[in-house]
């Protein structure tokens, strides 16, 4: 039995409230039904594959505010009618009519909905790490401590699973030297730490690099990533302002949280949710000295 966990980040560009490093795991039995299930709907819901050709499935352009305006500007369309105003919006483009990018606009909220409902059907679990814009990050060479909570939730969600269960990491490519570094640093993790030891008997230690818009889990944890940035506040210390017409996708992507059986934390014993606030990226000796 193994899980891929298909990683991608959100917020990066400095425009957003939070960072975001999220996770959906996916376990190999029903890993092809879901990336059937998922085209299946991309054609249902535009008239065809949207991510043919250059375009991509990516959460900061399809649920940006316009796409909530330009949805908003006419009442619903039916399902079927809408389906085909939005593939005209595709055909004609720059010259496409009013209902036509109302459609096409109210198309997109729509695959969002029914994509995070498919993730949820597979029994999909997200996990995130989540920290400030401007945050102290770590020394050059050190794995972020966002790598290191989402890996630690993986974990805990492995042993629940089964302890002969096996974790894959599928990443989102980087540019390649970006891509080298972070495979530097996942080797270091797992070969020369306590924990990353004790967690490479279920973690495979080597990430895989893939393109994201030809692969759907890679577009689920965009989604989550995004959604959670602008629209989820889990800890009380996040503060900053969300976009409140994302809520019914954040009500979604909190329901694929994953709250462990319980573990002793701190003499405490207790589940272990897979989101995590984080407010230093770096390590209690960077932060405290020797």
């Amino acid at each position: 039995m193994a899980y891929f966990l298909f990683v991608d980040e959100s917020g990066n560009d400095g425009n957003a409230p939070y960072q975001v490093l999220a996770g959906v795991s996916v376990e190999d039995a029903v890993l092809w039904d879901l990336v059937r299930s998922l085209q299946a709907e991309e054609t249902k819901h535009f008239g065809c594959r949207y991510t043919a050709g250059d375009r991509e499935l990516k959460a900061k352009k399809i649920l940006k505010r316009k796409t909530f305006r330009l949805a908003a500007q006419l009442p619903p369309f039916p399902a079927g009618r809408r389906r085909d105003l939005a593939l005209k919006a595709f055909t004609f483009g720059q010259t496409a009519t009013r209902e036509e990018l109302t459609a096409l606009a109210q198309t997109k909220l729509a695959y969002v909905e029914k994509a995070l409902e498919i993730a949820a059907d597979a029994e999909c679990r997200a996990f995130a790490s989540v920290v400030r814009q401007g945050s102290p990050t770590p020394v050059p060479g050190a794995l972020r401590k966002d790598y290191n909570y989402l890996l630690e939730r993986f974990f805990y969600y492995l042993e629940d699973m089964d302890l002969q269960a096996r974790g894959v990491i599928v990443c989102d490519e980087l540019e390649k030297s970006r891509s080298y570094i972070l495979i530097d640093q996942f080797h270091s993790y797992f070969m020369r730490t306590v924990k990353g030891k004790a967690r490479s008997q279920q973690i495979i230690p080597a990430p895989f690099f893939v393109h994201s818009d030809l692969t759907s889990g890679i577009q689920l944890a965009d989604l989550v990533a995004y959604i959670i940035s602008w629209g989820l506040r889990f800890d009380r210390k996040m503060d900053e302002p969300v976009r409140h017409e994302l809520a019914s996708f954040a009500g979604q992507v909190k329901q694929l949280e994953y709250e462990s059986l319980p573990r002793s934390m701190q003499g405490k014993r207790a589940g272990i949710f897979s989101f995590k606030y984080i407010e230093d990226l770096r390590s209690r000796t960077e932060r405290c000295g020797p």
